[in-house]
């Protein structure tokens, strides 16, 4: 009888021992998966912290259009747009990362659809004309120049000079043989916008 009362003792002493060190976990927050006074959740990975907000996926893609890294780009772009929608920036966006990777149905798709989300938008205008222009659209271009030179409000000197063009080109595709059309290439000017640079 004594001994099981001992074996009884020494099981309540090793409950109580574990108990104690559970609470001292939990009250310090340091030796627990999750700290006292944190929002974590069992559904978190491991050591990311709920309360940090995410880098927005814009402000990631722009920086991979610096880097000319284009498809890391559009993986951002599309990356905001599940955080935030398809709005006239994410649309923007990501027609001009598809611009630049010379995918112009796709670019000139969502370009269209951020100009109908916003009429005013400027780089979305303005890189619009840029996409008929490489289709050789030159009249449809102008008049999209023109929208983004007076929503500019003549402010920026790439979209003058890409309206500039753009006048010359549909007055030459009338006048000109089709051997003096100039090509043009794509130059990257700030974040979304581009300018039309001839050869000639």
């Amino acid at each position: 009888m004594e001994g099981e009362a001992l074996s009884s003792d020494k099981g309540l002493f090793a409950a109580l021992a574990l108990t104690l060190a559970l609470a001292a976990c939990n009250s310090s927050g340091g030796a627990g998966l999750f700290k006292a006074g944190t929002d974590a959740t069992r559904s978190d990975p491991f050591g990311v912290d709920p309360r940090e907000e995410s880098v927005d996926g814009l402000i990631v893609g722009h920086r991979m259009m610096a880097a000319a890294e284009y498809d890391l780009a559009l993986k951002a772009y599309l990356r905001a747009a599940g955080e935030q929608g398809f709005t006239v920036d994410v649309l923007s966006a990501l027609g001009s990362a598809n611009l630049h990777l010379k995918r112009l149905n796709q670019a000139e798709k969502l370009l269209r659809d951020a100009v109908k989300e916003d009429p005013n938008f400027v780089p979305a205008l303005n890189n619009l004309g840029v996409v008929l222009m490489e289709r050789g659209q030159y009249g449809e271009a102008r008049l999209f120049f023109q929208r983004a030179f007076g929503a500019d409000s003549g402010q920026t000197d790439a979209i003058r000079e890409n309206l500039k063009r753009a006048i010359a080109k549909s007055q030459d595709d009338v006048y000109a043989e089709p051997e003096e059309t100039p090509k043009f290439t794509l130059v990257r000017r700030g974040y979304s916008t581009y300018e039309l640079l001839s050869e000639l």
